[in-house]
């Protein structure tokens, strides 16, 4: 088995990565300030259902599509699809993580290698073409990587729902073990989301999800707040 890529993988998904993660917790503060998210229980079924009904047919199936277009080496494209990943973020806090986020990832590895396309894509995102959404440049970037796509959607969701777990263990909060064991737990969801979103239907992407939109748009109006979304 060729692991050239596992390198690679191990970087971009990495939980820990200096992007500014950390700071936000995508709507799980206001979850948890409403009593809504409590324990272990309602965390992992908060997890399981962003990743579910949220992510796949939104940050994630963007993902695959912008991989697929970079490997197409398809600028026009990725601009499209990091445009229609922009009007369908709602929430104010939302859109403008993940715009950061994305600028953050390309400032990160374009030290590691300089890519054509990733130069062409900062360049129309500096023209105000494009908005750098942390999707469509994890999916551009395990592309032009070698990296294949079931393995950079897992590690794509992996690295998703280690951040919302970390940031469950600190607000709920909850024990360390407890995090871990929500991890455990949700395996086997992940690798059966990949797969998911790998035949999605495009047609289903950008679904709606009201609840979680609504609690973003909260967040900026909370009384205290430790995340910026």
């Amino acid at each position: 088995m060729n692991l050239n890529f596992l390198s690679g993988l191990l970087h971009l998904s990495d939980p820990t990565l200096p992007i500014g993660g950390y700071t936000h917790s995508n709507g799980l503060e206001t979850f948890v300030q409403q009593r809504i998210v409590h324990d272990r229980v309602t965390a992992k079924e908060f997890v399981q259902n962003m990743l579910q009904y949220n992510l796949k047919y939104n940050d994630g199936a963007f993902m695959k599509m912008a991989y697929e277009a970079a490997h197409q080496g398809d600028l026009a494209l990725l601009l499209n699809l990091d445009n229609e990943c922009n009007a369908l973020k709602c929430p104010k806090e939302i859109r403008g993580a993940s715009q950061k986020l994305g600028l953050r990832l390309i400032k990160i590895f374009k030290r590691r290698e300089s890519f054509s396309l990733v130069e062409q894509y900062e360049k129309a995102v500096k023209n105000r073409e494009a908005k750098s959404h942390y999707c469509i440049v994890f999916g551009m970037y395990a592309a032009l990587m070698n990296i294949p796509l079931y393995e950079a959607l897992l590690g794509f969701y992996y690295t998703s729902v280690a951040g919302m777990i970390t940031n469950a263990v600190k607000l709920v909060p909850l024990g360390q073990l407890d995090g871990q064991d929500i991890l455990f737990s949700l395996y086997s969801v992940m690798e059966k989301t990949v797969s998911e979103t790998i035949e999605i239907d495009r047609d289903l992407v950008g679904l709606c999800n009201t609840s979680f939109d609504i609690r973003c748009m909260q967040h900026e109006r909370l009384y205290s707040r430790l995340y910026m979304s």
